[in-house]
């Protein structure tokens, strides 16, 4: 170690902040690319929000049993496997028969990711110190943040000249690449951990939260009620007997003493809150600036260019804001910008938006995460013992990734509900409501993709159709974007009353520190 970090360090952390790009452009790449894969398929717009969320609920349900397993049996040979197992996860989705083999693929994938990811982070703990820590997270968070956002672009590009199975296919030369460099480069059992993990604990944290994910997903689906109800029953189960174990066991997976730490579970709260509303935006507007603004795929990755830069100019300053301000300041800061995001798509996105409209909604959301992120997940790998850096690094992966399934999956309900409900109002006013049968409202009601397909099959109302349909996604989306705005809103009101001020926060970080020391001693 050397100047608050390891040998090679820029090698090092280019290597991690690499690993964690190829697991974010696997989380981003397959929204540009849902409104063909919902034609290629005939997909309903439910069976299209779970394929945008499965590689979401696959890391979110993983990373915090994967983290412990890291700490325990070695960050280095998980991360080694996650990228190796990325491959094989990439040419399913890419080659992928149906709807069902691709959400599959999906979700296999972020197990994958699942096991490279929170070792990213937990190695950039345990490698780093003082201020070199808290700009290491800042650059791993810009840049896999920027990745996350460069994404769609990517995928747009891709989709020009190629089905849309070729932008699962990227992520697999590109994973190969980071596994090279991680072996070649990546140092192992660095501050890891001798103490036994809780698998029972492990199981319970998947369950948990594999189940809600779905719940939310299929609640607004026809006929998928009573399913979404049991699955919600077994979450809160799950999560009930999780908490339980973890306040049994001798060694918990989730310290639920170190959670309670205000300077961890506010900023692990507004983490889900600013990363799954940059999630949320992605998925909606990708969908937007397709069906309703007629974007090519390409165009639909250039709109989101204004977030990655965003995020990416502000993010080091993030840096600078927190040890001059403190991770309050910056927090909120953060949380303002998503809220003029929100507040902007809300008011000024519809069927006449310029690309400037777009972009700035995007900017908006992009400055918002940049500063967020870095105070987020520095306080919460400044709050727990570097021997378990797996729960910190884990606890900050699930806010991105939980963040993301949960706002993904709300937003995909509301959009679900609020298309079905505008189009269904429509039908219901237009005179020539009773030509239309059952089966083709069902159809015209499912989703946009679902809609454009049935104008193709009656030309002589496609104009109507597609009508109908623009103005209804416009209407669910504007659920959507309300919703985000409400979710933001209460993130600002907890880190406002409960995160502690700079003084404080600082006083508290050396109590633990020195409250931690003789479980850290080696």
């Amino acid at each position: 170690m050397e100047s608050g970090g390891p040998k090679r360090g820029g090698l090092v952390l280019a290597t991690l902040i690499l690993v964690a790009g190829v697991a974010n452009l696997n989380l981003a790449v397959a929204n540009v690319a849902l409104p063909d894969i919902g034609k290629a398929f005939d997909a309903g717009q439910t069976t299209v929000d779970l394929i945008a969320v499965g590689y979401s609920l696959g890391l979110a349900a993983s990373v915090l049993y994967l983290g412990a397993v890291g700490d325990r049996y070695g960050r280095k040979t998980l991360l080694l496997l996650g990228m190796a197992l990325t491959i094989p996860a990439s040419l399913l989705a890419a080659f992928a028969p149906s709807a069902t083999v691709l959400f599959i693929a999906r979700v296999f994938g972020g197990v994958a990711a699942g096991m490279a990811y929170p070792t990213t982070l937990a190695l950039i703990t345990a490698l780093w110190s003082g201020q070199e820590r808290t700009k290491s997270i800042a650059l791993w968070s810009a840049l896999g943040g920027g990745v996350s956002a460069l994404g769609p672009l990517v995928a747009g590009a891709l989709l020009e000249g190629f089905e849309w199975g070729s932008v699962f296919i990227i992520s697999a030369p590109l994973a190969a690449i980071a596994l090279f460099f991680a072996w070649r480069l990546i140092p192992a059992h660095v501050n890891e951990t001798t103490e036994p993990v809780d698998h029972l604990g492990g199981i319970l944290s998947i369950a948990m939260v594999a189940t809600l994910v779905l719940a939310i997903n299929l609640a607004p689906e026809p006929g998928k009620g009573t399913t979404a109800v049991i699955l919600g029953i077994v979450a809160v189960a799950a999560a009930g007997a999780f908490v339980l174990r973890q306040r049994r066991v001798r060694i918990p997976l989730f310290d639920l003493k170190i959670a309670a730490r205000a300077t961890f579970w506010v900023a692990a709260l507004a983490g889900i809150i600013v990363f799954g509303s940059l999630m949320g935006a992605m998925f909606i507007g990708q969908q937007f600036v397709q069906n309703v603004l007629g974007y090519s795929t390409l165009e639909a990755g250039l709109a989101i260019l204004p977030g990655a830069a965003g995020m990416i100019i502000v993010a080091p300053r993030s840096a600078k804001l927190v040890a001059s301000h403190g991770s309050r300041f910056t927090l909120l800061l953060g949380f303002v910008f998503c809220l003029l995001a929100f507040l902007e798509m809300l008011l000024l996105w519809d069927e006449g938006s310029s690309y400037y409209v777009v972009g700035l909604g995007y900017l908006l959301m992009g400055l918002g995460v940049g500063f967020a992120g870095t105070p987020a997940s520095r306080s919460l790998t400044g709050s727990v013992p570097v021997k378990r850096a797996g729960m910190a690094s884990g606890t900050a992966d699930l806010q991105r990734d939980l963040g993301g399934a949960i706002m993904q999956s709300l937003f995909g309900a509301l959009l679900t509900a609020g298309y079905a409900a505008s189009f269904s109002s429509q039908i219901g006013s237009s005179p020539e409501a009773q030509k239309v049968s059952e089966q083709v409202q069902n159809e015209l009601t499912k989703s946009f993709a679902s809609a454009a397909g049935t104008a193709e099959q009656y030309p002589e109302y496609a104009p109507q159709i597609i009508s109908a349909a623009r103005t209804s996604f416009l209407d669910g989306g504007d659920w959507t974007y309300a919703a985000g705005m409400l979710a933001v809103a209460v993130g600002i009101a907890v880190v406002f009353f409960l995160f502690p001020k700079k003084e404080q926060e600082l006083s508290l970080l050396d109590r633990f520190h020195t409250e931690d020391a003789p479980t850290t001693a080696t």
